[in-house]
């Protein structure tokens, strides 16, 4: 085998029982859960917003940019439920280039995997004790879920993964939701088998174990644009589209319709701060179309405290960099916005 086997790592107990959520932070989690399951399931009519950087790589700006959220959602809570998005896994479409904090919790450093492990922990556990809320972020590797999954709330499956066996299989063991994302080519049946499958119980082998699953009623749709054969960007979030994916649920004997609408992406063809129309845009055709406004449960952005990217090395604190996002203020503002509209 071309692999060297360079150390092996701790199984997920032994490290959650050196890095454990605090009794009072897991109570938490179970709240935020049902709040979160009762969108979904069509009990509470609140939007949820899914914010946050492209990929969560420096703990102090992260849990500064959370802090923030959480004061904008104590104002807000009556009509939003705001997820951070707190990415510790960037998928790459070449493979090269910054892989996240689990690889390489110093990006400007080699890849330490047992390092990342520990820096993501501990990241996602200080971000909910200083905000209250829990997070989201995007299983990139199905067998490591077992590490995180007593801090998150949400878990997104991005638009590489959706198609694989072992993605869907994990999803369908998750007790929390699971956004499956459409494909890059824009193949919506591939993300509803995804769907399909995320739903329903399966047995096969995980970390070394033959188990069993009893289907995930929560796992559900995010469209993030796709890009045509000659690598441009087609968006998916306009009426028609919305429209269009209703008609699919209908087709199909699916609990709990729902869809998020992914901002970015190939949605905003990576431009940020087109993110503040296309949602505005989510959100008027949700107003005038019930069966649009019953399926789209909410939108997902990416924000840092700094718009824009940033190169690794170049130091500015807030500021992504991987994908371009949009800032602070204009962030703050569209969520007392989003509030306005949630009715």
């Amino acid at each position: 085998m071309g692999m060297d086997f360079i150390q092996k790592l701790p199984t997920p107990a032994e490290i959650r029982e050196q890095y454990p959520v605090p009794p009072a932070l897991a109570a938490l989690k179970k709240q935020r859960d049902k709040e979160i399951a009762d969108v979904l399931t069509g009990q509470s009519d609140k939007l949820l917003v899914i914010i946050g950087p492209c990929s969560a790589d420096n703990e102090d700006a992260v849990c500064d940019y959370v802090e923030r959220l959480a004061k904008v959602n104590e104002k807000v809570n009556d009509r939003l439920l705001v997820i951070p998005r707190i990415y510790t896994n960037k998928p790459r479409t070449t493979g090269e280039g910054y892989k996240g904090i689990v690889h390489q919790p110093d990006p400007s450093k080699k890849p330490d995997l047992l390092q990342g492990i520990v820096a993501m922990r501990k990241m996602h556990i200080h971000a909910m004790d200083v905000s209250g809320l829990t997070a989201a972020d995007e299983m990139l590797y199905p067998e490591n879920y077992r590490y995180v999954f007593d801090f998150l709330s949400y878990v997104a499956i991005g638009a590489r993964s959706v198609e694989d066996q072992l993605h869907r299989l994990t999803v369908s063991g998750f007790d929390v939701p699971a956004g499956m994302k459409n494909p890059t080519s824009g193949d919506l049946t591939v993300m509803m088998n995804s769907v399909y499958a995320a739903q329903h119980p399966h047995t096969f082998t995980y970390r070394g174990w033959e188990v069993k699953t009893t289907g995930n009623p929560l796992a559900h749709t995010v469209l993030r644009g796709s890009v045509n054969p000659y690598g441009r960007s087609l968006p998916n979030y306009h009426y028609e589209d919305l429209s269009r994916l209703n008609d699919l649920y209908q087709e199909r004997e699916l609990l709990n319709p729902a869809a998020i609408i992914d901002a970015n992406h190939n949605n905003s063809g990576k431009k940020f701060e087109q993110q503040i129309r296309i949602v505005k845009e989510v959100m008027h055709s949700r107003k005038v179309n019930p069966d649009i406004h019953s399926l789209v449960k909410g939108v997902m952005i990416e924000s840092y405290i700094e718009e824009g990217n940033q190169k690794i090395g170049e130091g500015i604190y807030g500021k992504s960099i991987t994908d371009p996002c949009l800032g602070w203020a204009d962030s703050e503002k569209l969520l007392y916005e989003l509030a306005e509209l949630n009715v």
